[in-house]
């Protein structure tokens, strides 16, 4: 117990009057006895005995109505666990406002963040002279107040300026963080009152948080309400090959955050700005359902595009941004082997067969050129019938693959097997077995026997005559290359009549590899004349040019990640310009072929951002709301509480949904401890109304004649 008025337990000194009083109204003058009135005392014994019980208890009623009027002037306390030393001890207030984006939901009366404005601003009151005060938002944006001060205007000033926005870190996360900054004030105790919707999805995560000791957390819980909310947590291009008026296919994953099922639900997709393509589906309550889509894009370059759907408790996740590509152009590298003849790739990729149709810019090497060669810059790699691969020129092509390229293979006659056998097996492609057939013969040693016309490379190459069917085109295979494929990541799109591949498809790191079982030569097969063969190499250099680029990364708002960025110009910097001219000019380092561009939590505002190489686009980055801020289920006060503590080792207590309807009186008693004064007024009063009741009801005893 602490007293508030300490000072006034001085009066307490005043118990002693009525003990005084009592003591000098018990001096008795000099009495002489008559023997005519000793049979008095005889008879009043008794009566004397119980005219003292009498006098002792108002005695007691007295003195225990004036000790008790002493203890309500000095207003006692029972400390609180926050107080520990009482109102008289310095706190510093650390006050974390969640606003996040969950906060922007509609509550009673107003959204969850008007209702964790006033609670904060209540908290705010309670700052007394001595205090240090700050504002710590759960997603910071170079709001101030990050630092204790002893103005609170500063401090209410950051709190009018907050509004609720993307890339909130978790409750936990910032506790942690504002405990620690209010420990930096001079004060002997430190409280953080964390205002928050107490959104079970965001609470805290696996990443440990230390609150320096003695440090109380306090928990001042927003009233929620069940609502409904639908986000769209990811969109993927499915189309491997994206071209202007060609149809693209594309999927969203939609999660229903409700208590109930939604039919017939609509979301949309808009495209560089028009709306393309609709969709329906049913959503069962907490279960993510996919939605495809087909649109068509009508200009090249990086399109803005959106999924957005139906108009719910959450607004700012109700668009899901990501970015198309339709290149201006696909950088192709064509390595012509030592003796190859080449004129059929050279006719088929020359800008006279491509221009205003196909956007490949051809670049043609010699093999002996390949070692100095800066791969990184091309999207596609053509390997025309190489006799030799050197261990350098190995690792640079393995490399190339697994960082995102495309890599198409065209046997040579004269090939080494072991140079070819260390790229196949550097990739985990199998191994080349030699050779079957003649060179220039005019038999056929194989034929086509199964084409997986479901793969995407064949998408509208092939005619067909039924629905299920389509027509494939036969060449006169003559010598062939035997491909014993491994069978791990490989997949073989056209097979042979002998159980060979003739196209194999291997995924290795973030690209492709395409083995072809001829050389593009009438001396191999009669391909090079047929009408498959220009489809065939343009579809196999769409597919393979687009590895990395049909579609631009999606970033979670805030979150740090890194960006490999290909096309940047030496000594360029890259820098992410966003909506509302937000820019950024992250940390980077230069790769093989590449920039690391590292992001870090600046990304908060949900939107595209371009990244820009001087004045050259390079790529085109969609940021997007976290998608746990969009599950609204708040964890009851205790179950929080419970996890925070868990998270940080604190002492955390959260106030009852009562205790908050007068914040400012409720956050004043706790800091102070329980006050007592009126229960001891009520004691004086009451012993007083005794001491008057016993001294009227007392009647004088009389002894009898």
């Amino acid at each position: 117990m602490s007293f508030i008025n300490p000072f006034a337990l001085l009066a307490m000194a005043a118990v002693a009057v009525p003990l005084f009083l009592h003591f000098f109204n018990l001096r008795q003058p000099r009495t002489v006895e008559f023997s005519s009135l000793a049979f008095v005392k005889e008879l009043q014994a008794s009566a004397v005995q119980r005219v003292r019980i009498k006098e002792w208890l108002l005695l007691a009623l007295r003195m225990l109505a004036i000790a008790s009027l002493g203890m309500a002037f000095a207003q006692p306390t029972l400390t609180s666990e926050l107080g520990g030393v009482g109102a008289s001890a310095p706190t510093a207030h650390a006050v974390v406002v969640d606003n996040s984006l969950s906060m922007s939901a509609e509550g009673r009366g107003g959204t969850y963040f008007d209702r964790a404005i006033q609670k904060a601003q209540g908290v705010l009151e309670t700052v007394e002279e001595g205090d240090e005060a700050l504002l710590w938002p759960t997603a910071r944006s170079g709001a101030r107040g990050l630092e204790p001060t002893t103005n609170t205007g500063v401090v209410r000033q950051s709190l009018a300026e907050l509004e609720p926005r993307a890339g909130a870190s978790s409750l936990a996360a910032a506790v942690g963080q504002a405990a620690d900054a209010a420990s930096q004030a001079d004060t002997p105790q430190t409280v953080v009152s964390v205002v928050s919707d107490l959104q079970a999805s965001t609470l805290g995560d696996s990443v440990a948080v230390e609150v320096p000791d003695g440090v109380q957390v306090q928990l001042l819980p927003v009233e929620t309400r069940t609502q409904s909310n639908v986000s769209v947590s990811d969109v993927t291009v499915t189309s491997r090959i994206v071209e202007v008026d060609q149809p693209v296919q594309l999927e969203a994953t939609l999660t229903n955050h409700g208590p109930d099922p939604l039919d017939d639900y609509v979301a949309s997709v808009y495209l560089a700005g028009d709306r393309v393509a609709q969709a329906t589906a049913t959503l069962e309550p907490g279960l993510e359902t996919t939605v495809s889509f087909t649109v068509t894009p009508q200009t090249r370059g990086w399109l803005d595009g959106a999924v957005v759907t139906e108009d719910d408790a959450v607004p700012v996740d109700d668009r899901h941004h990501f970015a198309l590509h339709v290149p201006e152009e696909r950088r192709v590298l064509m390595v012509r082997g030592e003796g190859q003849d080449t004129r059929y790739l050279d006719l088929a990729l020359s800008s006279e067969m491509v221009a205003d149709r196909i956007a490949f810019r051809t670049t043609a090497i010699d093999e002996r050129e390949l070692a100095s060669a800066e791969l990184g810059r091309y999207d596609a790699v053509l390997l025309a019938g190489p006799r030799s691969l050197s261990s350098g020129e190995v690792d640079a092509l393995t490399r190339f693959v697994d960082r995102g390229g495309g890599l198409l293979l065209f046997p040579n006659a004269q090939a080494r097997p072991e140079d070819y056998n260390a790229l196949l097996g550097g990739l985990n492609a199998g191994s080349f077995r030699g050779f079957s057939g003649a060179l220039s013969g005019d038999q056929t040693v194989a034929s086509f026997e199964q084409v997986d016309l479901q793969h995407p490379l064949f998408e509208n190459i092939f005619q067909k005559r039924r629905r299920e069917e389509a027509s494939v085109e036969q060449p006169d295979l003559y010598y062939i290359m035997n491909i014993r494929p491994s069978g791990r990541s490989g997949q073989t799109l056209i097979e042979l009549s002998n159980g060979r591949p003739f196209l194999h498809e291997v995924r290795h790191g973030g690209g492709r590899l395409l083995l072809t079982a001829v050389a593009p030569t009438r001396a191999w097969s009669d391909l090079p004349v047929r009408g498959l063969f220009v489809p065939l190499l343009y579809r196999s250099v769409y597919y393979l040019s687009a590895t990395p680029s049909v579609a631009g990364e999606q970033l979670g708002a805030g979150r740090p990640t890194e960006l490999r960025v290909r096309g940047v110009p030496p000594e360029a910097s890259v820098r992410l310009e966003g909506p509302d001219g937000v820019e950024v000019t992250p940390e980077q380092r230069t790769l093989f072929g590449a920039t690391l561009v590292q992001v870090g939590t600046t990304l908060t505002t949900p939107g595209l951002y371009d990244a820009q190489a001087g004045s050259t686009r390079v790529r085109r980055v969609a940021v997007n709301v976290n998608p746990a801020e969009s599950n609204l289920r708040a964890a009851s006060p205790e179950d929080a509480s419970e996890r925070l503590r868990t998270a940080t080792g604190a002492s955390v207590r959260a106030l009852a949904a009562a205790e908050t309807d007068d914040l400012e009186e409720t956050l004043r008693t706790r800091r102070a401890g329980t006050e007592l004064w009126n229960v001891f007024l009520l004691l004086a009063l009451v012993f007083l109304a005794a001491e008057m009741l016993v001294a009227s009801q007392w009647v004088p005893e009389t002894a009898s004649s």
